[in-house]
């Protein structure tokens, strides 16, 4: 009787493929997308090439892998907290957020910001990812003005727009803060 190779489930499969793009995003955060190599990753996630390359046929996978990774775990929050019976304001969903910043994180989102500038399909996964944070943002604002302060439905989500814009807009201010000032204590150490 031959062994028969095990096949990895769905689930299994995502739970890899999760691994290993969180293996990337600790990569990134210490060396930068362009200093990360697949050997870095292979090393960090403590998997075999053979995996790592079943998963991910290069570099750039990884790399919208691992935007994917940082952004959604963001969004899922913030889903959360519109589903809240009682809604965060304005001013405690930016403060929620902000407290959940990771540094690595935010290093590699802002990394990806500007690789982002120069190539197109990150800059399709930051676009997408950056509005369904925004959209999100606004079903929160929007569920905030209704539940808490009363407002009709149709004229709180219009109400909600401006408000998630400048939540959003100061989250990223202090994501780009924190990865920066992160950096710098990290080299001045």
């Amino acid at each position: 009787m031959g062994g028969v190779v095990p096949r990895l489930t769905n689930a299994r499969k995502e739970l890899r493929r999760a691994q290993i793009a969180e293996a990337a995003v600790r990569c990134f955060g210490r060396t930068g997308l362009k200093g990360t190599s697949i050997a870095d990753v292979i090393a960090e996630s403590g998997l075999s090439a053979g995996s790592i390359y079943a998963h991910y046929h290069n570099k750039a996978e990884l790399i919208r892998a691992a935007v994917r990774e940082v952004l959604a775990k963001r969004a899922d929050v913030i889903g959360e907290y519109a589903a809240d019976d009682v809604p965060p304001d304005p001013d405690e969903l930016l403060a929620r957020l902000i407290a959940a910043i990771d540094p690595v994180q935010a290093r590699v989102g802002v990394q990806t910001w500007s690789e982002a500038t120069t190539a197109p399909d990150v800059r399709d996964i930051v676009v997408d990812m950056t509005e369904r944070m925004r959209t999100l943002l606004h079903d929160c604002v929007t569920a905030w003005l209704v539940k808490v302060e009363h407002h009709e439905p149709s004229g709180a989500r219009e109400r909600a727009a401006p408000i998630a814009r400048r939540v959003m807009a100061l989250y990223q201010a202090e994501l780009l803060y924190i990865a920066l000032r992160s950096t710098t204590e990290e080299t001045a150490s």
